[in-house]
């Protein structure tokens, strides 16, 4: 299996980033998930997964920032903006980002869904995993990383990962 999404100069594009139109922000961050695009996944998958976080952040807030986890995607392409819509036949499930954190004002954005990339300091490198697996996870909207993990183990028939950097200005 094989991920990619689109870029703008090798980087994550404005729309999906720190450079967002207002229009496309809730409180401030970027909202438009960006679309995925997969290649050859396996035959035997039932749905797909994704964790798409920033390693990059540690330095700046102590801990990797988890942009986007989320699930019981169809297998195949991930439209963008899905963040945002649910499909009629097979509904996503998105679990909580980083903006949930307690170190941050209340009012920091949305705490589920897709929270886009806001390098404050460089360039950062953002990796996005999406996962085949053999199931639909059985957890609710609004999960934590650790329950995503704990579920998804055992079921990961496949895996793909790619690194994509975002602008800082």
């Amino acid at each position: 299996m094989k991920i990619e999404i689109p870029t703008m100069n090798n980087m994550i594009p404005d729309c999906y980033s720190k450079f967002a139109p207002k229009d496309q922000r809730i409180d401030g961050k970027p909202s438009r998930s960006f679309p995925i695009f997969v290649t050859d996944p396996p035959k035997d998958a039932v749905s797909l997964a994704l964790y798409f976080r920033d390693y990059d952040s540690v330095p700046v807030c102590g801990f990797t920032w988890i942009h986007w986890i989320a699930g019981n995607f169809p297998v195949g392409d991930i439209p963008a903006n899905i963040s945002h819509k649910k499909s009629i036949n097979q509904p996503i499930i998105q679990g909580k980002n980083s903006n949930i954190s307690k170190f941050l004002p209340e009012d920091s954005g949305p705490v589920e869904g897709y929270t886009g990339p806001m390098p404050p300091d460089k360039v950062h490198g953002y990796t996005l995993t999406v996962y085949a697996l053999n199931k639909r996870l059985d957890l609710k909207n609004g999960f934590w990383l650790n329950e995503f993990l704990r579920e998804i183990e055992g079921h990961v028939i496949e895996s793909s990962t790619i690194v994509v950097p975002a602008r800082d200005k």
